[in-house]
């Protein structure tokens, strides 16, 4: 193993790491499978092929991220975070089976997609800040970066994995067996946080129960301008350009005419862009805010080059330029606000973080879908595409004061 290969999966020197690794691969995968499969379930079979209703479910999905905000931070912050994934993750498990139950057995109805998408959105909302600073107490800080850059790495295969094969699961045995299989893959994750070694656990500092404990996360990031920043870099980002659900789904029906198996590949080959740069940020010691600039841009101009794709194919290799600007933007905002945040405030901020990343869905997901009904899939990926460029001068304007730039933490 070369120096280069230990540095970029140095967090796999950690047993609890390697463990954590291998069951969240595999719900990851399930977690794709779901996604692909809702999506198509709701295109295709539910709706004659209204990108609108896709807007709603993903609104439903991701709004619980911003309306339980003053929640989901304080209880990464305060509760034993181990315990509280085997509750957000057995939660999500059970919706799962449910719902592939509904479908299976064909009683299933868009309303029930919405209601489902909600209750999903709200367990994840609770699990996504735990999630993302759970790794803290894995790796500890010297490794953090690495680590953050390793879970999207294996987000991001099983992005490459979980849509191939709901495409072939759907076309074969129908769309609520993905449901039901993602169902079942959180049993691997479950049996992970089962067998950590709780004694090499790097326990952070936990929140007290005070009165106004969101408000001080507030205030936190309000005196914090590089904070603030990347904030609304990812709220431009999150609202407008993260829309891939409906970007891929309306392209591939509506464009490009493939089938289920032509839309889980598309997913497929976002997934090697998004794959490749999160290995390419596993390999940096430290993640800098240039890098952010750096995504914004690129991601602005992969989405115009898959608005103009005259092809499946042109199609498909713009998705991989777009999925490595959208990871390296991704993995540098969390990194750097982890790093540049007390322990303690930790969770609260990265709640934050995810809140106005995916809780404007709510907002940009109705409208992107809205514009793909009315003017064509082109142009809404064209409004995803703005939004790289409009981070992008959000950055440049960061990075021309200084006082806004990132401040680490000394480790």
């Amino acid at each position: 193993m070369t120096t280069a290969t230990r540095g970029t999966f140095r967090s796999l020197r950690s047993f609890n790491y390697r463990v954590w690794a291998v069951g969240a691969l595999i719900s990851n995968i399930g977690t794709w499978m779901q996604r692909t499969a809702q999506d198509w379930l709701v295109l295709t079979q539910l709706t004659n092929h209204n990108a609108s209703a896709v807007g709603i479910v993903m609104a439903l999905q991701f709004g619980p991220q911003m309306l339980l905000l003053p929640w989901t931070g304080f209880a990464a912050d305060y509760f034993n975070q181990r315990k509280l994934l085997l509750v957000t993750q057995g939660t999500m498990g059970v919706l799962a089976l449910l719902l592939g139950l509904l479908t299976v057995s064909g009683l299933v109805q868009l309303w029930h997609v919405y209601v489902f998408a909600f209750l999903f959105g709200s367990a994840a909302a609770f699990d996504a800040p735990v999630r993302q600073t759970f790794v803290a107490e894995l790796v500890g800080e010297e490794d953090l970066s690495n680590a953050v850059a390793l879970n999207s790495t294996s987000f991001n295969a099983a992005r490459m994995v979980g849509p191939a094969i709901a495409g072939l699961t759907i076309a074969s045995v129908g769309t609520g067996w993905a449901f039901l299989l993602n169902g079942i893959s959180f049993v691997a994750v479950l049996a992970s946080l089962s067998l950590f070694r709780v004694a090499e656990l790097r326990s952070n500092a936990r929140a007290q129960r005070v009165r106004g404990s969101f408000s001080e996360g507030l205030r936190y990031v309000w005196q914090r301008p590089d904070l603030k920043a990347m904030l609304i870099m990812l709220f431009l980002i999150g609202t407008f350009g993260l829309n891939f659900p409906i970007f891929l789904s309306t392209m591939a029906v509506g464009v490009f005419h493939t089938d289920a198996r032509g839309y889980g590949l598309l997913s497929s080959f976002m997934a090697i862009g998004t794959l490749s740069g999160a290995l390419i940020a596993a390999g940096r010691d430290r993640p800098q805010f240039a890098s952010l600039l750096i995504g914004a841009v690129i991601f602005g101009i992969g989405g115009l080059l898959a608005a103009m794709a005259p092809g499946y194919w042109y199609f498909a290799g713009a998705l991989v330029i777009t999925g490595i600007a959208a990871i390296t933007f991704t993995n540098t905002s969390s990194s750097l606000m982890q790093l540049a945040t007390e322990p303690a405030m930790r969770g609260r901020v990265m709640a934050l973080r995810v809140g106005v990343a995916l809780g404007g869905t709510p907002i940009g997901a109705p409208i992107v879908g809205w514009v793909a009904d009315h003017f064509g899939p082109r142009w809404s990926l064209g409004v995803g595409a703005a939004s790289g460029f409009l981070a992008a001068l959000v950055a440049i304007y960061a990075m021309m004061r200084p006082a806004s730039q990132p401040r680490e933490r000394d480790a």
